[in-house]
């Protein structure tokens, strides 16, 4: 292998930190679960992303020449049909990202622009907000897939100075956090005990059930990872450093996460935060950034217009480093998976046109109608009276659930994939059967029970229609890719009985 095709150690774990790291994350894990989610996170890094990394990386560097990605790794697996359906899943998480990504930047945009969420106070044509941020995120996911059938494919440079901008963004509440605690004598604002380690100060994750629909949360934390199998084969030594690298990648987001719920605590009280006030599960990164900046200024001394204009900042500088990140990465998100997908799949498998590429290299039919079903979804949600914290919630829900279903194809695939005695193996990490076959149930069961627990809250709550838009995506889709896989078929038998006829004449 030549070095120009080798990718070091160090490389290999830091394209592991971009793809399973986000900063808005830990604000999240501290909002739903307190200290608590600590705990949860470790649970998902020990039985979710470090064996199912490895996984992939085996899936990686076997089918590496393979244009399908997800798609050919189902198909190794478990065979054209579930790769099918498990790949068309995986595409509606893709998707769920966009209607969850287009409706939360609105509150990045405000928060820059103003220094705090004002999105609840938004209104056009007599409409209350939610509806009003259905309205402009159609009018925009509209222009971006229009900006975006035109190969502009350079505006994905902005992703790289939003993941810069996001880094940033992480050093520095970590600095500021840590000189505070230290001023404070290190005390917290939130009290660090036994209960707080382990029991959420929130009332909807009091029972078990509740408790356990956020390792949804935990495991989409981590998301991201299957990206990562693609350069297995790259790396040098790979058969040792490839696994190692993965896990002291997990071990130092784990870590990093963990360290940040905690020094969210060092600034904002859980109660006095979050209850009775209109933080959401959008806007919570901003809220307790506002806050830190606040209580800094106090504990140093500043006055009142002082603290609350450092306050101010804060707000602003993490809205807008979140804004160039999540924007950066949009143009992206709208064209690769679904120009991935269209390549990695048999042509005759999409109807009509579907699959044809425009004069910019692009599946433009194909966006278009990704773009009417984002459009259909971000309605759903928008234009069902619900309050703007209901609708933040529910997005980020439809967005974990969508985000860990793939998985579940992805692992369960694993032992069918190892168990294929045609295939060249570069490097085996899994060696003995019943060490994947364990691992796989492992895994498995624990994404089965996220989600599991997250219907059963749901139910039991009442919330039917947040649960069915929670859900409808994997469902909508996994029967999109059944019922094109039936008309594939069918085209091919009847292609190969027209053969056979001709062959007999």
């Amino acid at each position: 292998m030549s070095k120009t095709k080798t990718v070091s150690f160090i490389a290999v774990m830091l394209m592991i930190f971009t793809s399973a790291f986000a900063f808005d994350n830990t604000s999240i894990a501290y909002y739903t679960m307190g200290f608590s989610g600590i705990i949860w996170y470790v649970l998902a890094a020990l039985l979710f992303f470090v064996p199912s990394s490895l996984m992939f990386a085996e899936y990686g560097a076997t089918l590496h020449n393979d244009q399908g990605g997800v798609y050919s790794w189902l198909k190794a697996g478990l065979g054209a049909k579930w790769a099918f359906i498990g790949g068309f899943v995986w595409l509606a998480s893709w998707v769920i990202l966009i209607v969850s990504t287009v409706s939360k930047i609105w509150i990045m945009l405000a928060t820059t622009l103003t220094g705090r969420d004002t999105t609840n106070t938004w209104s056009i044509f007599g409409l209350n907000s939610t509806a009003t941020i259905g309205i402009m995120s159609i009018i925009f996911f509209l222009v971006v897939t229009f900006i975006a059938t035109r190969g502009l494919g350079k505006v994905a440079k902005l992703a790289g100075i939003g993941g810069l901008a996001a880094l940033a963004l992480t050093a520095v509440f970590a600095i500021v956090s840590l000189i505070l605690l230290a001023k404070n004598g290190f005390q917290f604002a939130e009290p660090v005990t036994a209960q707080s380690m382990l029991h959420s100060p929130r009332s909807g994750y009091q029972s078990p059930a509740q408790m356990l629909s956020f390792i949804i949360f935990a495991v989409y934390a981590f998301a991201g990872i299957e990206a990562l199998g693609s350069v297995s084969d790259r790396m040098r030594n790979a058969r040792r450093n490839f696994p190692r690298a993965m896990v002291a990648g997990a071990v130092a987001i784990t870590l990093i996460y963990a360290v940040l719920i905690l020094l969210w605590g060092a600034s904002s009280n859980w109660q006095s935060m979050f209850k009775g006030t209109s933080a959401n599960l959008g806007n919570t990164t901003y809220v307790l950034m506002s806050n830190l900046g606040l209580v800094f200024g106090k504990a140093f001394g500043l006055g009142a217009a002082a603290s609350q204009g450092l306050s101010f900042w804060f707000a602003r500088l993490s809205a807008f480093a979140m804004l160039l990140s999540y924007f950066g990465s949009f143009f992206v998100i709208v064209y690769m998976p679904i120009k991935s997908f269209v390549l990695g799949t048999p042509r005759r498998l999409w109807p009509g046109k579907m699959a044809s590429l425009n004069a910019n290299d692009m599946p433009a039919n194909a966006m278009w109608f990704q773009a009417i079903v984002v459009c259909v979804l971000i309605a759903l949600t928008s234009f069902g009276g619900r309050t703007a914290e209901g609708f933040y919630n529910v997005l980020t829900l439809m967005d974990n659930i969508s985000s860990t279903v793939p998985y579940l194809f992805l692992v369960t695939a694993f032992p069918f994939f190892k168990g294929r005695t045609d295939l060249e193996r570069p490097f085996v990490i899994f060696k003995r059967p019943t060490t994947y076959w364990l691992v796989t149930a492992a895994v498995d069961i624990l994404l089965l029970a996220g989600v599991i627990s997250t219907v059963i809250d749901s139910l039991s709550s009442g919330a039917y229609w947040d649960l069915f838009l929670e859900i409808v995506g994997p469902i909508l889709f996994g029967l999109i890719g059944l019922t094109l896989y039936k008309i594939y078929t069918r085209i091919v038998t009847r292609e190969t009985a027209t053969t056979t006829d001709v062959s007999q004449v």
